[in-house]
Order: C-alpha cells, then structure tokens, then sequence
C-alpha cells in the first residue's frame, strides 16, 4: 500500500471512527445521558418520555403556505394551502414546524430562548429537519433569522442561528449566518396584533453586501424558533427576495395553531 493513495488514512479514519463510537456507547452505558428537561436517564440525549408525549407534533396533512394542520385529509383533490394563503399568500413560498406552540411546547422553547440552555439547539434543529424534509431538498443555503445587536447583546445568543447551525450541518447546505441584519431595535413582539407585529418590523431587516453575493439566485431556507403571525419572516423574507433570492421558505420549532384568520 503506497501512502500517496490514501487508502491508509481512510481506513485508520474508519478505525478511529468505530473505536469514538465505542467508547460513547460504552460511556453511554456507564453514564446515561440525562433528558434536558429533568434529572433522569434517556435512551439519547433529548426529552423525557413524559415530556416528549406531551408535545403536539405536526403531520402531514399541513398547509404548504403556512404549515398550520389540516383538520382532515381532503384526498388527491383537495387545495394544498388554508384558505388564509390561498387568499393572501406570504411572502415566503413555503413554510413547516416541527410543533404546536402550546402548554407543552412553550417552556421548552422558553427555557432554550431566555434560560440559555444550549442541549436543546441540536434537538430542535433534528425535529425540524423532521417536519421541512420536504423545504430542506429543495434549498441550496439556511438563514437565521437575526436579532439585533442590543438584543442579541442582552441574550448574549441568537436561538435561531444555533438551530440554523446543526440543520445546516444535518442537510448538508450553506450556512448564511450573516446574510441578514436586523437595523433597528424594535420592541417584543409579544401582545400585540397582528397589524402591530407588521408595523412592529416594518424595514426593520436588510440583507448585507456580502450576504447579498451569497443569496442571489439561490434557494434560502429561513429559521425561526416560532410562527405566530408571520410578520418577522414576512419582513425577512422580503429583505432576502429584494437581495435576488429565487425563493424563500420557512422553518420553525413550532407554531400557534391559528396565525390569522382569511379576510371577509
């Protein structure tokens, strides 16, 4: 065997490979991972059974538009979006969560997003992977959705880029985490309306220069830790399409059931 040919560093990469898993499993066994949301043994790192039976995941059948469930299946015939999207689409093509943001959902969201607990950044970014299998085969780069300096500051991280982070790395696509910029420091979105969420982001997020070189032309898979009424992916969506994106999709842990109502 000629050194030059490599077939010697492939074979002690697999070796080093099985001897790394071994010594996990063997870790694993001694030392069982502990659930990230209580004091007892998991099968893998992730929730207690009790916790994971609690969480309202969604299944086909979702809207395409907004990823909200469909009380039944309508069969071949039936429309592919709510009647909401078919009648005011979003600015991004195509959107899926992982879950419902209920009672079960939202502390753990909470406990990642304002408790600084990290472990769930990998899990959230597998159940995603889940839910928008079908947006990930057809995006070529991931963005975060950003925070804005003061913000991202005071919370010392941005949660979605640590899920965008480990999705890229599982789907084998780009990651952008730079591509987008929020320029001013708007207040939470949290308790206002609708209208007040829209006029909340209003402009308030641009793509950069060198952000703009790297989306033009491409499919972009933008990340979110929740939907509610879509206004923040609305305005990064339109940021990333008037930068020459080809298209933008959405993905998010979870979402409200209901984001809006059709118009009467």
């Amino acid at each position: 065997m000629q050194p030059q040919d490599g077939t010697w560093r492939a074979a002690w990469e697999a070796a080093a490979g099985a001897g790394r898993l071994v010594g996990r499993n063997l870790a694993d066994l001694l030392l069982p991972p502990l659930a990230h949301d209580a004091p007892e043994a998991t099968a893998g790192a992730g929730l207690s059974a009790r916790a994971w039976s609690r969480v309202s995941f969604l299944e086909d059948p979702v809207c395409d538009g907004c990823g909200a469930a469909f009380e039944m299946d309508g069969g071949d015939f039936a429309s592919e979006r709510c009647a909401a999207c078919l009648a005011r689409p979003y600015a991004f093509a195509r959107a899926r969560a992982a879950c419902v943001y209920d009672e079960a959902s939202r502390g753990l969201i909470l406990r990642f997003k304002h408790g600084d607990h990290q472990p769930y950044a990998p899990l959230f970014a597998r159940w995603i992977s889940r839910a928008a299998a079908p947006l990930l085969a057809e995006t070529d780069a991931i963005v975060p959705v950003p925070l804005h300096p003061l913000r991202l500051l005071s919370r010392r991280f941005n949660q979605s880029a640590e899920i965008a982070r480990p999705l890229a790395r599982l789907a084998r696509r780009d990651y952008l985490p730079d591509a987008l910029v929020r320029l001013s420091h708007t207040a939470s979105q949290g308790g206002k309306s609708a209208r007040g969420r829209r006029l909340n982001v209003r402009k308030a997020f641009a793509v950069t220069e060198a952000g703009a070189r790297r989306v033009r032309g491409r499919r972009i898979l933008l990340v979110d830790d929740v939907l509610t009424t879509g206004a923040t992916a609305e305005g990064c969506a339109r940021a990333l399409l008037d930068a020459g994106a080809r298209c933008v999709h959405l993905a998010v842990i979870a979402r409200v059931r209901t984001t809006r109502e059709p118009p009467t």
